[in-house]
C-alpha cells in the first residue's frame, strides 16, 4: 500500500537559511585561489557569491536574528573590495580584446602606457585585497555566519510559510526598480504621456550621458539588486517570472557595458591627463559608436517598461507564486 503524504510546506526561515549557507559556501570555495590570484575566474565568482550572500541577509533581515559581525554593512565594505580588483580585471580583458586588436599600430603603443598605468593599480588593488582577506572583519564575518548557520536564531515572522510573505517580501524593491528615475532619461512628458527621444543624433545622446549617466548606472545597481532577489525564489514560480528575471538581466547587462564605456573613457583620460581624441583618436571613435549602439539596445527595453500594462504584468507575477513550494532554489 502506498501512503500519500502531503508536501512540507517551507517557511521563510528554510529559505533564508538555505541561501544563506549556499552563498557563504561558493565564497569560501574561492577564497583561497583569490588569495593566491591564480584565475581571474576565481576572484569574479567569489565577488557574486558575496553580492549573493549580501543580497540573502539584506533581503531575510526581517526575519533573522544575526549577529553584529554578519551585517549587510560589513559585507558590502568586503565585497567592494573584490569589486574594485574585479574591476581592473574586466578593463584590461576589454582593452585587450574588444579594442586593442582594432588600433593601428601607433595608438596600439600609445596604448602601452595605459597598461602600465593599470599594472601597477592593479598591484596596489590586489594587495588591498589581500589585507582585506587578512584582517579581523573578514575572520568575524566568517565565524560569525558559521556559528548562526550552526545554531540559527530567526524573528516570529520566520515561521510563516514562505507563499504567504513572498509578494511582500519582493514587491517593495521590484516598485523601486520600475519607479527608477533613470527610466526617464532621453524623454520629455507631454500631456502627462512620456515620450522616448528616438531620433536624436550621435552628440545628442553623447551629452545625454554626460549629464545622465549617473542616474542610469543607479538603474543598472537597482536590476541587479531586483534579480538577485528574485533568483532566491526561482523554483516557487513559473515561466514568466522567469521572463522577468531574464528581461532585468537584459537591462543589467545593457547598462552595465554603457557605464563600463563611460568609466573606461574616464579612466584613460586621467591616464593621459587629458581628453582621449588627442592620443588616441581611433580608439576615441570606437568608444563613442559602442555608446551609440548600446543606446541604440537600451531604447526599446526603455519603451517597454515605460508602459503601464508590462508594469502591471511584472505586479501580477510577483503577486502570484506557484502552489509547489517543495522545490531547490537555484543559484
Amino acid at each position: 500500500m502506498i501512503l500519500l503524504t502531503e508536501p512540507t510546506v517551507k517557511s521563510l526561515k528554510d529559505y533564508a537559511y538555505q541561501a544563506i549557507q549556499q552563498h557563504l559556501k561558493k565564497t569560501l570555495k574561492w577564497e583561497k585561489p583569490v588569495k593566491k590570484d591564480e584565475d581571474p575566474e576565481a576572484l569574479h565568482q567569489m565577488r557574486v557569491g558575496m553580492r549573493r550572500l549580501r543580497t540573502a541577509i539584506s533581503r531575510f533581515d526581517l526575519a533573522l536574528n544575526l549577529p553584529k559581525p554578519a551585517s549587510d554593512k560589513k559585507i558590502g565594505k568586503i565585497a567592494r573590495q573584490l569589486g574594485n580588483l574585479r574591476d581592473l580585471d574586466v578593463l584590461k580583458e576589454t582593452l585587450e580584446t574588444l579594442y586593442q586588436p582594432h588600433l593601428p599600430h601607433q595608438e596600439q603603443e600609445v596604448l602601452q602606457t595605459a597598461f602600465n598605468a593599470l599594472a601597477k593599480q592593479r598591484k596596489d588593488a590586489f594587495s588591498k585585497t589581500q589585507t582585506t582577506l587578512k584582517d579581523a572583519a573578514y575572520k568575524s564575518l566568517k565565524q560569525a555566519l558559521a556559528d548562526w548557520l550552526e545554531k540559527p536564531s530567526y524573528q516570529p515572522l520566520a515561521s510563516l510559510p514562505i507563499q504567504q510573505v513572498l509578494p511582500d517580501l519582493l514587491l517593495p524593491e521590484v516598485s523601486s526598480f520600475l519607479l527608477h528615475p533613470g527610466w526617464l532619461v532621453g524623454t520629455q512628458v507631454v500631456n502627462a504621456e512620456i515620450k522616448i527621444c528616438t531620433n536624436w543624433t550621435p552628440e545628442q545622446i553623447e551629452q545625454q550621458l554626460a549629464t545622465e549617466g549617473e542616474i542610469l548606472h543607479s538603474l543598472r545597481k537597482q536590476a541587479k539588486r531586483v534579480r538577485y532577489q528574485m533568483e532566491l525564489f526561482t523554483d516557487l514560480y513559473g515561466e514568466s517570472y522567469a521572463a522577468c528575471i531574464a528581461e532585468v538581466k537584459g537591462i543589467q547587462d545593457i547598462l552595465g557595458q554603457l557605464q563600463d564605456n563611460v568609466v573606461m573613457a574616464e579612466w584613460l583620460g586621467d591616464v593621459f591627463k587629458s581628453e582621449i581624441d588627442a592620443h588616441l583618436p581611433t580608439f576615441a571613435a570606437l568608444l563613442a559608436s559602442n555608446r551609440y549602439q548600446l543606446w541604440q539596445q537600451w531604447q526599446p527595453l526603455q519603451e517597454r517598461y515605460l508602459k503601464a500594462e508590462n508594469k502591471h504584468s511584472f505586479y501580477l507575477t510577483i503577486l502570484h507564486p506557484s502552489n509547489d513550494s517543495s522545490g531547490e532554489q537555484t543559484s
